[in-house]
């Protein structure tokens, strides 16, 4: 399998500093625009903002921020949080409104080093109540075409997550998401997995290794709370997801995702991923 380094390059990311690894898995912070700065502080290999929210800046916000991340070591590689206030799903779908933002947000993302954009937005593709299930599938399938052939041209990929059903209605499982995968049979069409969703969703991690050579990105929490994991005892599942994450050969991004604070939390949660997955 290809490193998620020579995968980036390969789809035509610049030229990156080498990053503090843990492992094969660069070690990531989900965070607001304004906390870009703390995550290069507290030595993260990268930092992945909101598609949405940068989408959202004013043209001066967002050069600001583009200056920012320029000058600085950190890449914003990849983004969460793609889709917030449009639907893919359902009778009102506008599909010309979706590709003029899903444009703006591609070019704004690939400007700031993106090349992993990942597509949880649980808002965008929940099923309406009493709509047609089978119909659903289907606009999510020529959702993902679209969307994967505008990122081709940014040389990004979209990234199908599970979801936990108190937050979506449709694909919470690492399996559904592999099926949409192989169904949409796209280039730039893949998958992540979150430790939280799996663990919620009582998914065997065994998916990992099932689903390995279309996983390019993870998410990771402390299921107790949804914060940032601290120690190796806090939950019982940690120890099979990494030796999983180690068996299917991943080489990529894993990203902290949940509640918490560089200053009370960010080194605690370095040490203990550079313990469970050296």
């Amino acid at each position: 399998m290809l490193s998620r380094r020579a995968l980036l390059l390969s789809l035509g990311a610049a030229a990156l500093p080498a990053p503090a690894k843990t492992g094969q898995v660069e070690i990531g912070v989900c965070g607001s625009v304004d906390d870009f700065a703390k995550a290069e502080q507290y030595g993260f290999d990268y930092f992945e903002p909101a598609a949405a929210a940068v989408a959202a800046l004013s043209d001066s916000a967002f050069a600001d921020f583009e200056k920012r991340v320029t000058k600085s070591k950190l890449r914003c590689e990849c983004f969460n949080s793609f889709i917030r206030s449009l639907q893919v799903v359902g009778p009102a779908v506008n599909r010309e409104a979706l590709t003029a933002y899903m444009n703006t947000a591609l070019d704004r993302c690939r400007a700031l080093g993106g090349t992993i954009i990942v597509w949880g937005s649980a808002s965008s593709r929940n099923v309406p109540e009493g709509y047609s299930r089978d119909q659903a599938w289907q606009q999510i399938k020529t959702f993902l075409g679209i969307a994967g052939d505008l990122a081709k041209s940014r040389k990004i990929v979209i990234a199908i997550e599970p979801l936990r059903k108190q937050e979506s209605n449709i694909i919470n499982s690492g399996a559904e998401a592999l099926r949409l995968v192989r169904e949409v049979n796209h280039p730039n069409v893949e998958m992540i997995i979150d430790y939280y969703h799996l663990q919620q969703e009582k998914e065997d991690p065994e998916i990992l290794v099932q689903a390995r050579d279309s996983i390019v990105h993870l998410h990771f929490a402390n299921p107790n709370g949804r914060v940032w994991p601290k120690k190796a005892d806090e939950d019982p599942g940690y120890g099979k997801f990494f030796e999983l994450v180690k068996k299917s050969g991943f080489r990529g991004g894993l990203s902290i995702e949940g509640r918490g604070t560089f200053e009370e939390d960010a080194a605690a949660s370095l040490e203990f991923f550079r313990k469970d997955l050296a």
